[in-house]
């Protein structure tokens, strides 16, 4: 049955339909770096394309698994079960660019960063902005609902995607949503598909908001002789009704490792680093960051306090935040990132378990994230050749996940659920969730070939 599909899609799509081994190897990977190969690498360049790819998918039961740059840090855009591995990265225009509504219809394959550098000139962004932004696609970041550092404020993708065109997996096209402000006609279709990690529909098509670009910012520093007092500031900061652009931390373990790397004279001295950005009018900000200093200057447990004079100072701010990841590899070969959040005046708890934790397994648990909306990335190191280490590891992850749950919090904050995290999916949201989730699934989906084996579906 499968060489049948693949038959027809070689006849659909000639050179763009790639069955050589190479080929495929390009795309059987993610962030994750776990590895599965797909049967065939799919290339359209339109949605009716993709259209007619589905559909012979579905009368041949074949899955398919939509693509954008793997840069996922769960394995959802992996071919578990083989298949069609169906890439978008042709599909990257700016469809319509609608300035009177500051709307802006985009392909799904278009990267965040080269919307963001369209929307330059006009003085207008595209809140999101996740991490991998400068290579992730906004299909990409609507499959995993992403957020970024400014989620603090603007919120995550689902909060500025308007309308959809998607295929379902029969091949039917659909256009949802509208320009509209105001729209509650029917269920919201757009909400449900945003964040389905590509198990409802393949996205094609996306309709964003668009803010204007803030006229001024400053950036805040703020160093702790403790981490669990910098955990209770972001609480103090909020509950005194100030909410920043980004507030980002760093824990200690974190701060090492990029001086080691780097030598750019971050305070060894430190448990801990926040980072706080406040933007808006001129006025607005120069408020903002004077209360913050009233605020926090003399807090318990501060022993610097830093606003940048320019933007220079900014960026040397923020690369104690930004390049965290390519230098943990200095402390351990092996790591386990997880993306849990916690309500924020749970926050000073999680970090205070995760230090237990760690302790109890004698593992390094390095910390840093999105302080501002409770979204912790715990990084669970050890080294891969010593097997008990790495037993432990995976116990340490257990344990992190049910400290999460007992305060509230989530197992995942922006990187999905994918395959590395749907065990711990039912214990989040329970059986009868669980049972939901798989009606609404075969309502979409009624063969499930659309990325068959995430989220437990």
């Amino acid at each position: 049955m499968r060489k049948k599909a693949y038959k027809k899609l070689k006849s659909l799509l000639g050179a763009r339909c790639l069955e050589d081994k190479l080929g495929r190897l390009q795309y059987s990977y993610d962030a994750t770096q776990r590895m599965y190969m797909p049967d065939v690498v799919v290339l359209p360049e339109s949605t009716n394309e993709v259209s007619k790819i589905m559909k012979i998918a579905y009368e041949h039961n074949v899955p398919v698994v939509p693509k954008g740059w793997g840069s996922g840090f769960t394995g959802g855009s992996l071919n578990v079960e083989g298949g069609i591995a169906i890439s978008l990265e042709k599909m990257d225009k700016i469809v319509e660019f609608d300035k009177d509504n500051l709307m802006i219809w985009v392909e799904a394959g278009l990267a965040n960063y080269d919307l963001q550098e369209f929307l330059e000139p006009y003085g207008l962004i595209f809140p999101p902005d996740p991490s991998s932004w400068k290579f992730s696609t906004i299909g990409g970041n609507i499959a995993e609902n992403a957020g970024g550092p400014r989620a603090v404020r603007y919120g995550v993708m689902k909060d500025w995607v308007k309308g959809l065109e998607v295929v379902l997996a029969d091949g039917t096209i659909m256009q949802l949503g509208s320009k509209n402000i105001k729209d509650v006609a029917g269920y919201d279709l757009v909400d449900l598909i945003v964040g389905s990690e590509g198990t409802l529909a393949i996205v094609t098509k996306a309709l964003l908001r668009l803010y204007p670009k803030p006229e001024h910012k400053k950036t805040i520093q703020m160093v702790f002789d403790d981490m669990k007092k910098a955990a209770r500031t972001v609480s103090f900061i909020m509950r005194n009704k100030i909410i920043p652009t980004s507030m980002e931390f760093v824990d200690r373990d974190a701060i090492m490792a990029v001086e080691d790397a780097l030598h750019i004279g971050l305070p060894t001295n430190a448990d801990a680093i926040l980072i706080l950005e406040v933007d808006g009018n001129r006025a607005e900000v120069e408020e903002n960051a004077e209360t913050i200093e009233a605020l926090c200057k003399n807090a318990d447990g501060v022993i610097r306090f830093r606003i940048a004079k320019d933007e220079k100072e900014a960026e040397e701010i923020w690369v104690a935040r930004r390049t965290i990841s390519p230098t943990l590899k200095r402390i351990a070969d092996g790591k386990i990132n997880e993306d849990i959040v916690v309500p924020v005046s749970k926050l000073a708890d999680m970090i205070d378990a995760s230090q237990k934790i760690a302790k109890k397994y004698e593992l390094k648990i390095v910390n840093f994230g999105h302080a501002g909306d409770g979204n912790i990335h715990v990084n669970i190191m050890y080294d891969t050749n010593d097997e008990q280490q790495t037993k432990s590891a995976l116990k340490a992850m257990d344990d992190i996940f049910t400290a999460c749950l007992s305060l509230g919090g989530s197992i995942t904050g922006e990187h999905g659920v994918g395959i590395t995290k749907k065990d711990y999916l039912e214990r989040q949201v329970g059986g009868d969730v669980m049972e939901l989730y798989k009606r609404i699934k075969k309502a979409f989906d009624d063969r499930n070939i659309l990325n068959p084996g995430k989220m437990g579906l």
